[in-house]
Formats: structure tokens, sequence, C-alpha cells
């Protein structure tokens, strides 16, 4: 699977961004999708994911109630929605594919990932 993430950029704090991530090579339907962050200095964390069908979404504390994820199987594309964006949320977003994944949090568990896109909030 190759992936393509694109919508990063430099926004203020408490505005809103929209990461899309789209999908080519092998059926998008049979791989579980996550997006994954990595700030300078730090490693990478777990965000959000959704399962295979577009019904079942895992979050990070950090972001539950901020972000959503969601997956459209027919244009094989994945986005995350920001709002109320705060500088801690700062960092490359990278979106990621599992064909078996069974922890959703652990990056070991995705096969594929795509070349991340940068997130900057300014307080």
């Amino acid at each position: 699977v190759q992936l393509q993430a694109s919508g990063g950029g430099l926004v203020q704090s408490g505005n809103s961004l929209r990461l899309s991530c789209a999908a080519s090579g092998r059926t998008f339907t049979d791989y579980t999708m996550a997006w994954f962050r990595q700030a300078p200095g730090k490693e990478r964390e777990f965000v959000a994911a959704i399962g295979r069908n577009g019904v079942s979404t895992n979050y990070a504390d950090s972001v539950k109630g901020r972000f959503t994820i969601s997956r459209d199987n027919a244009k094989n594309t994945v986005t995350l929605q920001m709002t109320s964006l705060k500088p801690e949320d700062t960092a490359v977003y990278y979106c990621a594919a599992g064909r078996t994944v069974l922890m959703w949090r652990t990056f070991s568990q995705y096969d594929y990932w795509g070349q991340g896109t940068l997130v900057t909030v300014s307080s």
C-alpha cells in the first residue's frame, strides 16, 4: 500500500485543520487505518485509528473530543479532522495501514506508512 498524506500547515491555537491520506496499491478495505504523530525529540505516538468498515474508532486520550478520524472506502482515503488545536499538537503526522492489527495503538502493528505531514500550532 502506498500512502500519501497531505493537509498539514501552520495554524493558530484553537483553530482547525484537516489531514487526508490517500491510499493506493492494495485493497483499501483490507486495512485498519491510523494516524500517529511525532513531535521533535519525542517518540512516535498514537493519535487515532479506524477499523476496516469505518465504524470502530479509537483515540488517544490527548485528542479525544477534539479530533475525528473517518474513512471513505470508495475513495480510498482516511481523514483526520482536528479542532481546538493546541501548541502541544505540533508534530509530523503520519498515516499508517495495517492488515492484521490487534493492538491499534501500537505502531509496530502497522505495515505501511506515509511520508508524514507537518502540523505546527502557534500559541
